[in-house]
């Protein structure tokens, strides 16, 4: 039975279950090949677009870290969700617009998609205003792909300067999604190695189909979804 006195589909709850224990299982293999510790390993679980009856079937299984794409869809469920599980931890894992940072830096624990200066000012004014102070990582464009979020290889190190040295952001790693049709390997490698280069510990890299191997390229934080509540339902 769920905290609010609903009842899980009992067929439902045990097919999520089963679902975390498959992945838990995953990464602990793939940190055994990589000689890892597993528990150093987090597993953010992608909420995004799914039904509440899957989230809640999560819970019930004790998992607390969770990441969401969208300001707005996180809003209109997480708080009270929160409020019941005050040890949930939330990730924003989707871009952030500036005219939502208010509602970003109330609501999440780790705004993993830092991008660009504006929004880092934006992010800096919040915290400073609200006291709230979110983990931030910044996400590089690792495969410089002109569509797609994130700062370029080239370029981070005076984003960071600015988010690290001039604003005092709680920069704790990075985060990349690697372009669809090339190599993830080459992409967790180089975004590994920035990481390190720069002194941050945390390393945001992997989903449902290539988690392992982000592992053994040194992830810190997974970000997988289908694998744990399965397909996504289209978009309203």
């Amino acid at each position: 039975m769920a905290d609010d006195g609903k009842t899980l589909d009992p067929a439902l709850a045990a097919r999520i279950a089963d679902n975390f224990a498959a992945v838990r299982r995953r990464i602990a293999e793939a940190a055994a090949e990589a000689g890892r510790d597993p528990s150093a390993i987090g597993l953010v679980a992608v909420s995004k677009l799914q039904p509440p009856e899957r989230i809640e079937a999560a819970l019930a299984t004790g998992h607390r870290l969770f990441g969401e794409n969208r300001v707005q869809e996180a809003t209109g469920r997480w708080p009270a969700l929160k409020q019941r599980y005050p040890d949930v931890a939330l990730h924003l894992i989707g871009p952030l617009q500036t005219n939502k940072v208010k509602e970003a830096v109330a609501l999440f624990d780790a705004i993993e998609t830092v991008d660009r200066p504006r929004l880092a000012r934006h992010l800096a004014a919040e915290m400073a205003r609200s006291g709230r102070r979110p983990d931030c990582l910044i996400q590089v464009n690792t495969g410089e792909e002109p569509q797609k979020a994130g700062v370029a290889p080239d370029g981070l190190g005076d984003l960071l300067a600015l988010c690290r040295d001039a604003l005092g952001l709680p920069v704790r790693g990075l985060m990349c999604i690697p372009p669809q049709d090339e190599n993830p390997a080459l992409h967790f490698a180089l975004l590994a190695e920035l990481a390190a280069r720069s002194g941050l510990e945390v390393v945001s890299m992997g989903m449902s189909g290539d988690f392992e191997t982000a592992i053994r390229h040194g992830a810190t934080l997974v970000r997988v979804g289908t694998a744990l509540f399965g397909e996504r339902p289209p978009r309203p």
